[in-house]
């Protein structure tokens, strides 16, 4: 018996591609503002200059998870889960625009395989990706032992070329690799995600930063200003 397998990938980053923010930060800086990760002003003073670093390309992946995931360690699952499900209704929840669902949705009756990528972790973006209607989630895991996250990564990272690695690791354990696909697009604001960018056949730069801007002028791939669209049909 034979069973339909789609032809057809689409890959899509989520902070300031799907989300019109990012995830990590917002995370980072509700926790600080709440008090629950020591002092506010140490946390938030760090949380920005990671942010900086991010977008200037230069951030590695041990600078971004000591701190990012050393956050899951100042709770048990279940106040992390709480805290968490606060941050979803007072900060995700209401950045969700239509736009970026009808992208996601225009795929999906494609009948195209999708997936969030993402260099946030698990923790942080499962609930985010189901919110998107995404049941496949690509993103960097946190060691979780003995009931407790203990701020280390758990394998490779999902960060520039880390993508890579896990896009195909995830592929393969549903018997398919990248060169499988007909097609396969990936949705990115961000530099960083230059590797995985330029070995699918449809990079869409969306929403991008300066840096990818450029660089997808260059090479004459598409730009989709998703929230710019956005703005202009409420001006």
């Amino acid at each position: 018996m034979s069973t339909l397998t789609p032809d057809r990938l689409a890959l899509f980053d989520l902070d300031h591609t799907l989300l019109p923010l990012d995830s990590d930060y917002h995370w980072a800086d509700f926790l600080a503002r709440s008090g629950r990760i020591g002092d506010p002003e140490a946390a938030l003073r760090r949380n920005d200059e990671l942010m900086d670093r991010y977008n200037a390309g230069i951030l590695t992946a041990a600078e971004t998870y000591d701190f990012m995931l050393g956050l899951l360690t100042h709770g048990s699952l279940e106040e992390l889960q709480a805290w968490h499900a606060e941050y979803m209704d007072a900060i995700v929840h209401p950045a969700i625009e239509t736009v970026a669902l009808e992208l996601v949705e225009k795929h999906q009756s494609q009948g195209d395989l999708c997936a969030i990528v993402t260099a946030t972790n698990e923790f942080v973006t499962r609930p985010i990706a189901d919110a998107f209607n995404i049941s496949h989630l690509v993103a960097t895991t946190p060691e979780f032992a003995d009931g407790r996250y203990t701020g280390r990564v758990w394998g490779t990272p999902s960060y520039q070329a880390g993508k890579i690695k896990r896009v195909q690791d995830w592929l393969a354990t549903l018997g398919k690799r990248l060169e499988d696909f007909d097609e396969t697009w990936f949705y990115s604001d961000s530099i960083n995600d230059l590797p995985l960018m330029q070995i699918v056949s449809h990079p869409v730069a969306t929403n991008p930063s300066p840096a990818l801007r450029d660089i997808a002028i260059e090479n004459d791939w598409p730009i989709l200003d998703l929230f710019l669209q956005l703005q202009d049909s409420k001006s």
